[in-house]
């Protein structure tokens, strides 16, 4: 799904009060949706709770975006806490909402070792096998036809470059990243398959690993179609070096790339001059995505600030979405759509 990159026309209006630039946040969103504005899938992480109870959210969600990831509601800590007993309410949910409003669903994750249940790790290494397995082909199947891509295997990296010493690595060795792909495969052929990760943007080692495990996967005929950069992203920090450059390159191996997580947290209280960079940062994805053919999907952690993360596990920043709590746009979404 490939379109033009949108032309930028307008920049960022601000308001001068006592001297200081403060943002004006429009009341209402550009007349084009961020979805009818390229031929890239554009997503947002959501969840079924927030689908169900806000109204509001639910709007803006419907208009803006064509594909939606299940935030926590496909995970393994989620539909099946205790062996045995599967809970798919929330993960229905959003496949039912997907399908009644002709949206793709991103399927989030099948193997991690966050989120994981005290007893999967329990496991001895020839059980922990089997039922890895039997988790991927039941979740898949269950789905198949409905999910146009899964992160199979999430942050599998360290920083430096060396695999995380997960229990899956510590009880399965290396091949089990080539056997869970296989896996998710024959459960659905029609799906395409990801490997994710974060701080991938730019050329780095981790992002040097991501690219040789998938030159040698592919090598192998394993049945990996593509790579997730995440893109959560800080203005505390530089931009991404060479972060074009890097999903070019990915895409040398025959793979699709998707920004599948971009947010652009910022130091809290916001002003002016941070929604200005965060905004400048959510153009540069934007941009370098559409600049790369085989970068098929463009895809938020969330939409609104309203129900961000990023507060939680990054006290004293925030404000990192395309929209603010009383989801009008910020600068960041009318840089992308001016």
């Amino acid at each position: 799904m490939l379109r033009s990159i949108p032309i930028k026309r307008a920049l960022l209006a601000a308001a001068v009060v006592t001297g200081i630039a403060v943002w004006q946040a429009p009341a209402a969103s550009a007349a084009v949706p961020l979805k009818d504005i390229t031929h890239r899938y554009v997503g947002s992480a959501v969840a079924a709770s927030y689908l169900a109870d806000e109204a509001d959210y639910r709007a803006v969600l419907t208009r803006e975006f064509d594909n939606v990831t299940p935030e926590n509601e496909m995970k393994w800590g989620t539909v099946e806490a205790v062996r045995g007993q599967y809970d798919w309410s929330g993960a229905d949910a959003i496949v039912r909402y997907a399908q009644t409003h002709h949206k793709t669903v991103r399927g989030h994750t099948l193997v991690w070792h966050s989120q994981l249940p005290d007893w999967v790790a329990a496991l001895p290494a020839a059980e922990l096998r089997r039922v890895l397995r039997d988790h991927i082909t039941t979740e898949v199947k269950r789905y198949k036809g409905k999910i146009r891509a899964w992160d199979v295997v999430n942050e599998l990296f360290n920083e430096d470059g060396t695999r995380r010493d997960t229990v899956f690595r510590q009880k399965l060795g290396d091949g089990f990243v080539a056997d869970v792909f296989r896996w998710a495969h024959a459960a659905d052929p029609s799906a395409t398959l990801y490997i994710n990760d974060y701080n991938i943007e730019g050329r780095n080692p981790k992002s040097d690993a991501v690219y040789d495990l998938v030159k040698t996967l592919k090598r192998q005929g394993v049945p990996i179609g593509g790579v997730g950069v995440q893109a959560h992203l800080s203005i505390q920090y530089g931009f991404p070096g060479e972060y074009r450059e890097n999903l070019a390159r990915l895409t040398k191996l025959g793979v699709d790339v998707a920004i599948t997580e971009a947010d652009v947290r910022i130091p809290t209280p916001p002003d002016a001059a941070k929604l200005d960079t965060q905004a400048s940062y959510f153009d540069r994805l934007w941009d370098g995505c559409q600049a790369v053919r085989r970068c098929v999907e463009f895809t938020t952690w969330g939409f609104t600030d309203r129900h961000s993360w990023v507060p939680a596990v990054f006290p004293g920043e925030g404000a990192a979405c395309l929209f603010d709590e009383n989801l009008r746009p910020k600068p960041a979404y009318l840089r992308i759509n001016p």
